[in-house]
């Protein structure tokens, strides 16, 4: 049947309709907010996927091109895979829905968010965001929702509310909040230096329209939401799991303390081989293979309790640190000789090598989504090899996470880069993972800020990166204990991954991911202490002392750009008829240019001379002749009445012969030659564009120049 709910977000109309479309799905919603339109269908197989130890849920946010009226760029005119943002969208959605879903539930899940109609100033991340809630809350596939997300500005100290199009021109913040009725459960954003209340405070904030919009679905799931199906639960059989932990708990207390994580490993395998021994005189020689869930289960259960009780008990680390207390550091840079800048950035057994490469404007990536930005100049890439965990897989290419990761670096720098105009360069940063063992996105952050400063690129303050994890207390959830620099086990096993990037003076990009059903604002207000005060101790201790301030030069090996701007009207004239006069400014001068629609210019070239050069002929081009300037020229040809002077840009004045010296002159050729530089004054331009020039007036002017250089050669 066919229904329509109506509510309010952000003073603005927002409907679900459901009923509709895509009756086979488990659950199915249209939202509407503006003239944004997002449909979301959710499916769940009948019966658990064999085989996995994990919930096989698929979160996928399809942006149509047809949504903004757009044809897509590629050979085939049909969209590709997803781009870098979709994908992002995609990830922000999965994790504040994930954890809550049952735990022991191994159904696949597929949620599709199809992306319809988009108007610029109503988020279709948000609609989707509120889509797969509701999808979800209706359907009766198991899950403890509902969730909702707004989005969040902060427009002249103004705290805004999913902002428009124009707002988040001048907004200083974008942040991403989704939450329950009573906690926070993702937090995404990046911020031009937010001081730690400030981003609290619109947490807090958003939290409000959130509950509004959790309430308004719980009633749309009251009165239509299916009854949610029986499922078949992936639990560890109770009575094995209470013999493993008679018999190995201590052993794997001991096992996984240990600083090093390759031993550490070793000890905790050494531990499941006994298990499965264990396994088999329980249930016979075939207990690997009809008990091999429960023994594979009962080894990450244990783990995961003998890691949790040593911190939340005893206060211990595994590998002997201090609640607070970071891993070794250590920072390099100018590793590399040919590339353009290099840094490696290293904490405890997490090593990330970031190199910078500065290229032209005509590098800028070209983006093809929905929304607005057509293209960006500075690109942070992330790649996660599998020998930096010590395994041996093949590489396919860059997955979500390393996507993920990517951009969350490059939010983290974004406000520290200069700009265009202060540092003509594309910029592209690549973080290469060499060794992992936790938080290697926050790691590429400060390496990325070093390579940055090693490359010469004059970022405004240095960045850095840390996370701070979680440990609860099931039996009493208001008991916690919080992280500084988690390790994987403590990420693996812990309950939070709330990663920080910023300057000393502020937040630039969040990201939090969380396996319990959501924060609570003193969580999210510690961890915020906790990784400023974290940050200010790497840029302080780590970043600065391994380079103070960005080299003053660039690399030889990077392309020289030199600017300059001209009168859109000249742009033509620059370019020439068919690209003629620009082709050949590029032949004489070995450079290429770049020319925006605005007038500005960019001449790159190795030579900083021959660039120097194609910008003195460009501006000669642009150059307005005004009456009583006076000019460098250069005598093109020689008339018996006086001298055709070439004054550049394709402009020729004439010098009379009465005009060239306050002496008598019978002939032109006594005094000029075709070729000869001088110095001459426009005295007129007539209606038709003819140009009179006058050399006598200055030769007051070229002989007081002539004695300055006279005194300066004799001083010498």
């Amino acid at each position: 049947m066919f229904k329509i709910y109506e509510t309010e977000l952000a003073g603005r109309k927002l409907t679900i309709e459901t009923g509709k479309f895509a009756n086979q799905a488990n659950g199915s919603v249209t939202v509407r907010y503006g003239e944004t339109v997002v449909m979301t269908n959710v499916t769940a197989s009948k019966e658990p996927k064999e085989g996995v130890d994990f919930f096989p849920l698929s979160v996928d946010y399809e942006e149509k091109l047809y949504a903004v009226g757009k044809i897509p760029g590629s050979f085939n005119r049909r969209e590709g895979k997803p781009a870098d943002k979709a994908v992002l969208i995609s990830r922000a959605i999965d994790r504040p829905i994930r954890p809550l879903f049952p735990h022991d539930f191994r159904n696949d899940v597929c949620i599709v968010n199809t992306v319809l109609s988009v108007d610029q100033d109503n988020s279709p991340e948000v609609c989707a965001n509120i889509g797969t809630s509701a999808a979800l809350s209706i359907s009766d596939i198991p899950w403890g929702g509902p969730t909702a997300a707004v989005q969040v500005g902060l427009v002249d100290g103004n705290i805004i509310i999913n902002p428009n199009e124009e707002q988040r021109k001048h907004s200083k913040l974008r942040l991403t909040v989704a939450g329950t009725e009573t906690k926070i459960t993702m937090i995404e954003a990046g911020a031009d230096e937010i001081p730690n209340d400030v981003m609290l405070d619109a947490i807090k904030k958003a939290h409000v329209e959130i509950i509004k919009m959790c309430k308004f679905i719980s009633n749309i799931k009251a009165e239509i939401g299916k009854e949610k199906f029986e499922y078949k639960s992936f639990s560890v059989d109770p009575d094995f799991y209470k013999a493993v932990c008679d018999k190995f708990e201590q052993a794997m207390y001991e096992g996984v303390q240990e600083q090093n994580k390759e031993i550490r490993n070793d000890n905790v395998d050494k531990i499941a081989e006994e298990i499965k021994n264990l396994a088999i005189e329980m249930y016979g020689e075939d207990a690997e293979e009809e008990h091999g869930f429960d023994i594979q289960t009962a080894v990450h259960d244990l783990e995961k309790h003998c890691v949790r009780t040593m911190i939340l008990k005893e206060h211990k680390r595994p590998d002997g640190r201090k609640l607070d207390e970071i891993r070794p550091l250590n920072a390099e840079v100018a590793l590399l000789p040919r590339v353009h800048g290099s840094a490696l950035f290293s904490r405890g057994q997490t090593q990330v090598l970031s190199v910078v490469t500065l290229g032209t404007k005509a590098d800028e990536q070209i983006l093809d989504g929905l929304d607005l930005e057509e293209s960006k100049r500075y690109m942070h890439q992330y790649n996660f090899p599998s020998y930096s965990v010590g395994e041996a897989r093949p590489s396919k290419g860059p997955g979500r996470r390393e996507i993920g990761h990517g951009a969350l670096a490059e939010k983290a720098l974004v406000p520290v880069i200069p700009s265009e105009e202060e540092f003509p360069y594309t910029i592209r940063v690549v973080s290469e993972v060499l060794e992992s063992n936790g938080s290697t996105s926050q790691a590429s952050i400060c390496g990325s800020t070093l390579a940055l400063m090693d490359a010469g690129v004059p970022i405004k303050k240095p960045v850095a990166g840390i996370s701070a994890g979680l440990i609860t207390d099931p039996e009493n959830p208001e008991k916690y204990i919080e992280l500084t620099d988690i390790q994987d086990i403590e990420d693996f096993f812990g309950d939070m991954d709330f990663k920080v990037g910023g300057t000393k003076d502020g937040i630039t990009a969040i990201q939090v991911d969380i396996k319990i059903d959501g924060l609570t604002y003193d969580i999210i207000e510690q961890a915020f202490e906790r990784t400023k005060i974290a940050r200010d101790y790497i840029i302080d201790e780590v970043i600065l002392k391994a380079i103070p301030e960005s080299r003053p030069e660039l690399s030889k090996y990077a392309p020289k750009i030199v600017t300059t701007t001209i009168s859109v009207d000249k742009i033509k004239d620059v370019i020439g008829a068919g690209g003629k006069t620009i082709n050949k400014i590029i032949e004489e001068t070995g450079v290429k240019i770049d020319i925006e629609e605005d007038g500005r210019v960019f001449v790159y070239s190795d030579n900083i001379q021959n660039a120097n050069e194609a910008i003195k002929i460009i501006e000669d081009i642009a150059r307005e002749i005004e009456v009583g300037s006076i000019y460098d020229g250069i005598v093109s040809r020689i008339a018996p009445f006086g001298a055709f002077v070439d004054l550049g840009g394709g402009k020729e004045g004439l010098l009379h012969i009465s005009k060239i010296s306050s002496k008598r002159i019978e002939k032109v050729e006594d005094v000029l030659a075709v070729g000869d530089e001088i110095k001459v004054k426009v005295t007129d331009i007539d209606g038709s564009g003819k140009i009179s020039l006058n050399m006598k007036d200055l030769e007051a002017h070229n002989e007081e120049e002539k004695d300055n250089e006279d005194n300066k050669q004799n001083e010498e």
